[in-house]
């Protein structure tokens, strides 16, 4: 095995109380992809900079690779002393880097390289700062959340860039798409110290489970030795006295191991204050156009959202979703069309730039708005020391000033506010931004379980398949269109990612689209044909569903043995993912080929 990049030996490192870490192991090799996992607290952000050489621990050593290139990703990126974007990633290169990648990356990236790094978005200062860590190409790249803030098309062209390079990664990231797709190893950061596997993300949650059932079950076999101890202490003492006195010693050892014993943090509880019912009609938009100048941000678009509907909307930063979010809720007025409302729409929203939040004021002030010791939820006085142990915020954070809260803990913060609010329809704008894993499944299930109805804007794809019934996405010079289920289910109907451009074809002939349109073609519209990738597709999918049906049958035989779990766990894993991946491309395949064949039925018939 080839000698490690970068090596962390027993590191340890207190801030007050209780250990942050408590020596922590971690090594990464050539070309390893290592995504490091924890809760909101844990360490991570504090891990990778005693990696990258910025932060000292109290103890351990840290070894780095002669000559190797270390290139770090902060989640707040320190701009000062630089007048463009491009100088900013010039100063990341070395003796020897091509500065022409420096040029290239900014561009790929969507900059000019002129920007004033004073005046950037967050989404622009992300992509210069990543620009920054790629242009050297280093031997490791130490990345803190790089999804934060990107679009959908950034994140995959991310994806796709870091995907083809042969440097080793260790990823800090709450998109699981993101790190199912890029990571080869697991290092989970729990309590203090590590645990690693050598299986990406994909196999991170059933293995979590698997240790901390064990860890619970060692514990309970803990308390019934002490318990048969003490009974022991009570009843039993008699015989030699050296033995008694070791068995003595004994006991006050597991006592003392019970004590140390660190369990897990609880889980965020998470629930909605909420109003009475709306109407079942919660928004109707007919024609709905918005121009800013000459360009068209929304144009003709019309939708029917019900109660209990999940609507996502996704597309590149720039498109205009939040303006068409603002029209559909009634923050902004159309230039033509009309939006109309339900009937007793009580809404909360949740803003992804926080702006709300001053920076001074203490955790407890910005959830009970500065009076007094309570927080109304949902109508009702609650003790804020009691809401803010719902979010996993502890009692000695309450006098905290909302400045040195991590980007977690501000995003469980705006969740907290946002939920106490009575609602029957809830607007969240990048609600997984900074969240941990644990804490995206709580507000997945809470999303679920909510009675009124949700519009979402998000990035976070695995997000967005698990919650939303619908999704909207724009096609170029202001159209939008709404195709049924998830982002994956939207890529499979559209038959194209958000990197291409919008298709050209007349918004009568998006038989795509995932509900029906309400107006017909005019009459002198072109005839629609079928385009040379449709064609070619009709042709091929058979074959391509043929084959995956093929593969299913030849690996659900393979599981057909009782014995293979048994015998061979590994195998029985991987054809497990092979069933579940060609069960999966061959429903889209299937998808796919009957939306064709109708079109192709429709043209024929027209």
């Amino acid at each position: 095995m080839a000698p490690p990049l970068i090596q962390l030996k027993d590191i340890k490192l207190t801030f007050g109380g209780t250990p942050l870490l408590s020596g922590v192991e971690l090594s990464v090799s050539p070309g390893e992809r290592v995504c490091l996992i924890g809760r909101n607290g844990s360490g991570k952000s504090t891990l990778l900079k005693i990696a990258a050489g910025l932060v000292e621990a109290d103890s351990g050593t840290r070894f780095v690779q002669p000559g190797a290139t270390v290139r770090y990703l902060p989640q707040e990126p320190d701009f000062s002393g630089h007048a463009t974007t491009l100088a900013y990633v010039e100063a990341g290169l070395g003796p020897g880097d091509d500065p022409y990648q420096a040029r290239y990356l900014v561009e790929q990236l969507g900059l000019t390289g002129e920007e004033d790094p004073v005046h950037l978005s967050g989404g622009e200062a992300r992509r210069a700062a990543i620009a920054r860590v790629l242009a050297p190409s280093p031997d490791i790249l130490l990345l803190d959340e790089p999804t934060n803030h990107l679009d959908l098309p950034t994140i995959e062209w991310l994806e796709n860039e870091l995907d083809g390079r042969r440097c080793a990664l260790v990823l800090i990231s709450h998109d699981r798409r993101f790190l199912t797709n890029l990571s080869r190893a697991t290092a989970w950061l729990d309590r203090g110290q590590i645990k690693q596997i050598d299986r990406g993300f994909a196999a991170f949650e059933a293995w979590r489970d698997e240790v901390l059932a064990e860890e619970e079950r060692e514990q309970h076999k803990l308390d019934r030795k002490i318990v048969n101890e003490e009974h022991w202490l009570r009843y039993g003492v008699s015989g030699r006295r050296k033995r008694n006195v070791k068995r003595l010693a004994n006991l006050h050892a597991l006592r003392q191991q019970r004590r140390d014993y660190r369990g897990t943090a609880g889980a965020a509880n998470l629930a909605a204050a909420e109003a009475d019912k709306s109407g079942k009609l919660v928004i109707e938009a007919r024609g709905v156009s918005k121009t800013y100048g000459e360009r068209k941000i929304v144009d003709n678009f019309s939708i029917r959202i019900q109660r209990g509907d999940r609507i996502g909307i996704i597309g590149p930063n720039g498109a205009g979703k939040t303006t068409l979010v603002n029209l559909l809720t009634g923050g902004d007025e159309p230039d033509g069309g009309s939006v109309r409302l339900g009937v007793d729409l009580e809404m909360a929203t949740l803003d992804q730039h926080r702006e709300s939040l001053d920076p001074k004021s203490t955790l407890a002030e910005a959830l009970t708005g500065g009076r007094g010791d309570h927080v109304m939820v949902g109508g009702k006085p609650k003790h804020v020391v009691g809401y803010m142990k719902d979010f996993l915020f502890a009692d000695e954070q309450r006098g905290t000033p909302l400045e040195v809260l991590s980007g977690g803990e501000r995003g469980r913060l705006m969740l907290a506010r946002a939920l106490a609010k009575p609602s029957n329809l809830l607007v969240l704008d990048e609600p997984t931004n900074d969240l941990d894993l644990e804490t995206l499944d709580v507000l997945e299930d809470m999303l679920g379980d909510y009675d009124g109805t949700v519009i979402l804007i998000s990035h976070d794809r695995d997000f967005l398949d698990r919650v939303v019934t619908s999704v909207i996405v724009p096609e170029g010079n202001g159209r939008w269109l709404e195709y049924a289920g998830g982002y994956s289910d939207m890529l499979a109907q559209r038959g194209a990612d958000l990197k291409r451009e919008a298709p050209k074809t007349p918004a009568t002939d998006e038989k795509k689209e995932a509900k029906p349109a309400t107006a017909a073609a005019p009459s002198g519209a072109p005839k629609r044909k079928l385009s040379f990738n449709e064609k070619h597709a009709l042709e091929t999918l058979p074959k391509t569903i043929a084959k995956l049906q093929a593969e299913i049958a030849k690996q659900q035989q393979v599981l057909a043995d009782p014995e293979l779990y048994a015998k061979d766990r590994k195998r029985f894993e991987a054809a497990s993912v092979a069933v579940a991946t060609a069960q999966a491309e061959l429903t889209a395949a299937e998808d796919r080929w009957l939306e064709l064949e109708m079109l192709r039925e429709e043209i024929e018939q027209a």
